[in-house]
């Protein structure tokens, strides 16, 4: 299964001033498997260490952090094999369950920098603000790992001659139906299925939705159970109540969170940390409110007023409790859900790609979708489940603001338009993987 972010470490293998990689992501989003493959393909030799439950391999890093006596351990004690910097890739992974390991990165970035060293962590923004990890601040290198994405899902399912095809053609220009049926077909079935890696295998080994779904079930329950076993005992409720209202939140009209539709009599107040901690475990996202666009964007956004979206589309349509069939048929009745689950599919599509957006609102008369910042530009980003494009927010954010270019993401063919100083692009959902080779970028 081809993944993206594997140029991204050979880039960082061949770095002149590499430090220690620390690759994160959400539970069972293919880092292990990527880590070892990495290795596989990349060096002479892997030597894998899996921290969690591992009193044995925590013990090393206790004593001191003297990295020779450090990588003598784990090389000639632990594995029986020697650790030879240049040839061996050291994967550290859970390395949050051995905070010693995670100072240590720091002794290895400064006296042993000709050492490849990956670590890998799913839950290491919970454990580090659980446990007040000390982190080697500029002693490490970070890589955040997502789900698969529409791309990658295409070419893991026999769609690497239309991920190719439509290379070929110019920005902007139309694509004939030979690709666009392809693509529309296909982007229902990532809805349906989603990125985690292991739905994807059983997809594209059966092709049975029912398999897909069974597994969907599993890893939201594995995601339930990892509220029982790593968070405080008294966030545990809250944190179940918080997973099960973001589908019903995401479905209203207007889809900012509310902490008081989460459950009945309970205040901001009382649930802010067990949001926090979905957000740390890379379950859900977080998307603020911008009023004011201005650069930076961070320091516009209101961190009171945001949206919650889910970290797969997959998960969510099936924790949504949509069919599969709905999907496919395209059912009037899930008209207005759709938009919203569009939006989460455009913004795990953004994120995978390092665009980190905001959404912007003026009072109640308009709100926009997305919104970033790339350079010194600020890009509106319209995001339609459809065909159809027409949008009276994205208008009058073009007609106060007259940002040089502006996206529209639909279901719409490629194309392009000039409306006074604002250039906007229409880019199909089903190729949203394409948007660096526009001249935003």
């Amino acid at each position: 299964m081809e993944r993206d972010i594997m140029k991204h470490l050979a880039t960082w293998k061949d770095a002149e001033d590499r430090k220690p990689l620390l690759l994160t992501g959400v539970r069972q989003c293919g880092k292990t498997y990527i880590s070892r493959e990495f290795g596989e393909q990349y060096f002479e030799d892997t030597a894998y260490f899996y921290f969690e439950g591992n009193r044995r391999l925590a013990s090393v890093f206790e004593y001191d952090f003297d990295v020779d006596r450090i990588l003598d351990e784990l090389g000639n004690v632990i594995r029986g094999k020697e650790i030879i910097p240049g040839k061996t890739l050291v994967i550290f992974d859970e390395i949050q369950a051995c905070p010693a390991a995670i100072t240590s990165l720091k002794y290895f970035c400064e006296n042993k920098r000709e050492l490849h060293i990956l670590c890998a962590g799913s839950l290491l923004g919970v454990s580090v603000r659980r446990d007040r990890i000390s982190f080697p601040v500029g002693k490490i290198d970070r890589l955040q790992m997502f789900p698969l994405t529409f791309s990658e899902f295409l070419r893991a399912d026999d769609g690497r001659a239309a991920y190719e095809g439509v290379q070929k053609y110019a920005v902007g220009r139309e694509l004939p139906a030979l690709y666009t049926d392809l693509l529309k077909r296909q982007l229902k079935y990532y809805y349906i299925v989603g990125g985690m890696p292991e739905v994807v295998a059983k997809w594209t080994d059966t092709h049975q939705i029912e398999a897909v779904e069974k597994l969907q079930d599993n890893i939201l329950q594995d995601y339930s159970s990892d509220f029982a076993k790593y968070a405080p005992r008294t966030d545990i409720p809250k944190l179940g109540w918080i997973w099960d209202s973001i589908p019903k939140q995401l479905a209203k009209d207007n889809n900012k969170f509310v902490f008081s539709h989460v459950k009945a009599g309970k205040r901001s107040a009382e649930l802010e940390d067990a949001l926090e901690w979905l957000t740390d475990a890379g379950l859900v996202y977080r998307l603020e409110m911008v009023s004011h666009p201005e650069l930076p964007l961070s320091f516009c956004a209101n961190a009171t007023f945001f949206k919650v979206y889910m970290s797969d589309t997959g998960l969510l349509r099936k924790k949504s409790g949509i069919s599969a069939k709905t999907i496919l048929e395209e059912t009037e009745l899930y008209r207005n859900f759709k938009g919203a689950f569009t939006e989460n599919y455009v913004l795990t599509e953004l994120l995978a790609q390092d665009i980190h957006p905001y959404f912007w609102r003026s009072g109640n008369m308009a709100e926009l979708d997305f919104i970033f910042e790339r350079e010194n530009k600020i890009i509106p980003v319209e995001a339609k489940a459809e065909i159809h494009t027409r949008a009276k927010s994205y208008q009058q954010y073009c007609k106060t603001y007259s940002p040089e270019i502006g996206l529209k993401f639909s279901m719409k063919n490629a194309g392009m338009n000039q409306t006074g100083n604002t250039t906007t692009y229409s880019i199909p959902l089903y190729l949203i993987w394409m948007l660096r080779q526009y001249d935003i970028f």
